[in-house]
């Protein structure tokens, strides 16, 4: 089912299903990476932009920290015309279904320039042997993990709505997974993707930018994470903080620069890594968008 709202739950957190942290990252190669058209209100004033050298070592040096904290890291050729396929978190939803049979959702891109790029990352899961599986024809929008995270260790799925992604596609998602869907409705444009507003960060903690949500979506937050760090309005905005993500619980790759940010999450137990995603927050993307975790 699909929860809106806490007054309608009728399970526990503890009652979903277990689910194993996936160990593979994938990244797509940013040589054709450039801002050449607005389809966020981060891309304003940066078309033709893009320093595509400082844009390639920034990409390296998230690649090695990937490397760094053991993660296996499979890379993806960028493809001409496709400048936004660097942010390799939105074209699939990757799963682990109770089998152990690992697929993925494809995803249907809202923005047109984005549209051809969905079929590369099919191929490529394709090849690795996983069920790639589109969604119903009547969904007519979905950015995969862009505003679908699952919730760390288990079967449970936070999926934004209201700018990127129809609402009709948790309907579709929970059906085809079997797993529960929890929809928060995204309230600000600057925010028009989940990833960019929720960094879920273990099970009992994430970090947000609560102007971003209703508060029916706030009371959902609150209900399944006991911790919430809330990013100031500045670093969530202007340095995309809550674009951050912790690949295994205690580390958070997150963009230099969100100082605050960083000591919460210090004195929340967790250790930043400042990394260095500034020609890529002209896109509207940083960490979490520039790669996607798989099983």
């Amino acid at each position: 089912m699909v929860y809106s709202r806490v007054s309608a739950l009728d399970f526990t957190l503890g009652e979903c299903p277990k689910l194993p942290p996936p160990k593979r990252v994938l990244m797509t190669t940013p040589e054709h990476f450039e801002v050449a058209y607005v389809i966020n209100p981060h891309m304003e004033g940066h078309i033709g932009a893009v320093d595509r050298d400082e844009a390639r070592r920034q990409w390296t040096a998230l690649r090695k920290t990937y490397l760094a904290l053991g993660f296996d890291v499979q890379v993806l050729e960028g493809r001409p015309g496709l400048p936004d396929m660097v942010f390799c978190a939105n074209q699939t939803l990757p799963y682990l279904d109770a089998d152990g049979r690992r697929g993925v959702v494809l995803s249907r891109m809202h923005a047109p320039q984005r549209r051809d790029e969905v079929a590369h990352f099919a191929t490529f899961f394709h090849d690795l042997g996983y069920d790639t599986r589109p969604l119903p024809e009547h969904v007519r929008a979905f950015e995969g993990m862009g505003d679908a995270l699952w919730h760390p260790g288990r079967a449970l799925l936070w999926g934004g709505y209201g700018f990127r992604t129809d609402p009709q596609a948790y309907e579709a998602l929970t059906a085809r997974l079997g797993v529960p869907v929890l929809a928060l409705r995204l309230e600000d444009p600057d925010f028009y993707h989940l990833d960019t507003c929720l960094c879920v960060l273990d099970e009992t903690t994430a970090l947000i930018y609560p102007g971003a949500f209703d508060a029916d979506g706030l009371r959902l937050l609150a209900h399944f994470f006991p911790r919430l760090l809330e990013a100031p309005e500045d670093e969530a905005r202007r340095r995309l903080a809550c674009n951050a993500h912790s690949p295994d619980g205690r580390r958070v790759i997150i963009q230099r620069g969100n100082a605050h940010t960083c000591r919460m999450l210090a004195e929340a137990g967790f250790t930043p890594l400042e990394v260095e995603t500034s020609e890529f927050l002209k896109a509207g993307g940083s960490v979490f968008c520039m790669k996607l975790m798989f099983w």
